[in-house]
């Protein structure tokens, strides 16, 4: 069964910083591109970020580039978001997701259930 689950979450003022983490089982992580994902309530979903399946590429959001860093460890099956610098607009339910193919041909879109992050002023 494939599961993500995200920790790390936690309310912060404005200018400090969070990092999270996901933990993966049930597939062979490392062979899989991962993504952080983030909601507000009322709110659609925001792209926060992107890593290759080895982290040597690793993509942004305009909204949080130079203050977040992603990352993993393919050993640990884990993938991280380091954010610095925290804004208010920051606070959000951010989810861990990923595309598996667990059959031939067939890919699933999974996520975590995510973790609150909550930036004050």
């Amino acid at each position: 069964e494939v599961q993500l689950v995200e920790s790390g979450g936690g309310s912060v003022r404005a200018g400090e910083s969070l990092r999270l983490s996901c933990a993966a089982s049930g597939f062979t992580f490392g062979r899989y591109p991962m993504t952080w994902v983030r909601q507000a309530p009322g709110k659609g979903l925001e792209w926060a970020s992107d890593i290759n399946e080895d982290g040597s590429y690793l993509y942004y959001a305009e909204s949080v580039k130079g203050r977040f860093t992603v990352s993993r460890d393919n050993a640990k099956n884990t993938m991280y978001l380091q954010m610095n610098s925290l804004k208010v607009e920051d606070t959000d339910v951010y989810h861990c997701a990923a595309e598996i193919q667990l059959r031939p041909g067939v890919l699933t879109d999974y996520w975590g259930q995510g973790t609150q992050v909550t930036v004050s002023s």
